[in-house]
């Protein structure tokens, strides 16, 4: 028996009058789907209750057309609905008037996975500007957390480096649904659109996404699994070195390595921390695709143990600063651009702050690095509250 229903489940069940008498546009993925495997923009289109007119894509498309970081299509016509599609991740990420001029409502039904370095809430955030700008309505259908309501860690961004990847003062892992966190950009972050959140009705914040019963389809392609979405909230800061992320294996994120890079010693440091809930493995491998594609890297494997006691963000931080210590001569920071900031080093960009890399570089202590975000993380826990819609 389904005991969660996602919010494009509840919108035909209870909120259909949203959208009703309206001109629709929708704003979708390749995980945009119902517990029926059937996605959003074909439910809609054939809804005799819905009038879709219009298609948008986030990152990598509405049918997953691109791999990372790519400039994309910037229009076409979808192939199983006819309908226009534009892309929001080309040479504009905010929809424009020509965009909008067939649409009333702007819908946003896209998985996120929970960190604030992921690119599909900032499309949300940008539709919702545009909405405000141009008179339109937004409703943004709800989807779980897939790591879960509870936890919240690393540091909350720092304005001056608010870019596609971090738009607003968030902390790396916010524990929110997209749901929750459209209604904190709307007030806190002051987009004031007309705004409607559709809920889910049986979800709840200790979940994880595994308890949820709901299966797993790939929010874009380096996200193929649970595991790899409760690894990333710290792991992707691996983007900003020369140190290979992962991508080109099947474990993006839980692999990282280099070819300077002793598996052994590296991990044997790691392991002689005993950071909470997390073994790291000796590995080595030869990346498909991507950083140091077809040489042979030496790193190690995450295997999470206890995934309530570990802590993404600043595992990931260890990781970085004992490569940083061990291979000085030989580690790298990634140069710009990244996600189009030309002008701010890709490691800044993403922990939304220059303050961690000066850390790592001045070998300041894990302990002191994560005792340095706690003022601004308690002040983050304190903004949310306000804006949680499950228990």
């Amino acid at each position: 028996m389904q005991t969660i229903k996602l919010g494009l489940e509840t919108l035909f069940s209870n909120y259909l009058h949203l959208l009703k008498g309206e001109r629709v546009g929708l704003i979708v993925n390749p995980a945009s789907i119902n517990q029926k495997f059937e996605h959003a923009a074909d439910v809609f289109y054939h809804s005799k209750e819905i009038n879709l007119t219009t298609l948008f894509g986030p990152q990598h498309g509405i049918r997953g057309e691109t791999q990372d970081n790519m400039i994309e299509w910037e229009g076409f016509s979808d192939r199983r609905t006819g309908l226009p599609v534009y892309s929001l991740y080309g040479e504009t990420r905010i929809p424009t008037e020509e965009m909008l001029k067939n649409i009333d409502v702007l819908v946003f039904d896209v998985q996120d996975v929970g960190t604030r370095v992921y690119t599909f809430i900032y499309t949300m955030a940008y539709a919702m500007q545009a909405c405000k700008k141009y008179d339109k309505r937004m409703v943004v259908l709800d989807r779980p957390n897939p790591i879960g309501g509870q936890l919240v860690e690393g540091n909350v961004l720092e304005s001056e480096f608010a870019s596609f990847v971090g738009l607003f003062p968030i902390a790396m892992r916010h524990g929110m649904t997209v749901g929750e966190l459209a209604k904190m950009f709307n007030e806190a972050f002051e987009i004031k659109c007309k705004l409607d959140v559709v809920p889910m009705s049986g979800w709840k914040r200790s979940m994880w996404w595994d308890e949820t019963k709901i299966n797993w389809i790939l929010p874009s392609p380096n996200m193929p699994t649970l595991d790899t979405a409760i690894v990333y909230p710290g792991m992707v800061i691996f983007e900003g070195t020369l140190v290979s992320e992962g991508r080109g294996t099947t474990r993006p994120f839980e692999l990282i390595g280099a070819p300077y890079i002793d598996a052994y010693e590296l991990t044997s440091k790691l392991n002689s921390l005993n950071l909470p809930g997390v073994y790291f493995r000796p590995n080595y491998y030869q990346p498909t695709f991507h950083k140091h594609v077809g040489k042979l890297c030496g790193g190690l494997q995450l295997h999470v143990l206890d995934r309530q006691k570990y802590k993404s963000v600043i595992t990931a931080v260890a990781i970085l600063s004992t490569i940083y210590y061990l291979y000085t001569d030989k580690f790298q920071w990634k140069q710009p651009p990244y996600e189009y900031i030309h002008d701010k080093l890709p490691i800044d960009v993403i922990f939304g702050s220059d303050k961690v890399r000066k850390q790592i570089e001045a070998g300041i202590s894990i302990d002191e690095i994560e005792a340095s975000w706690k003022e601004s993380v308690d002040s983050f826990i304190k903004l949310r509250e306000k804006y949680l819609i499950y228990s």
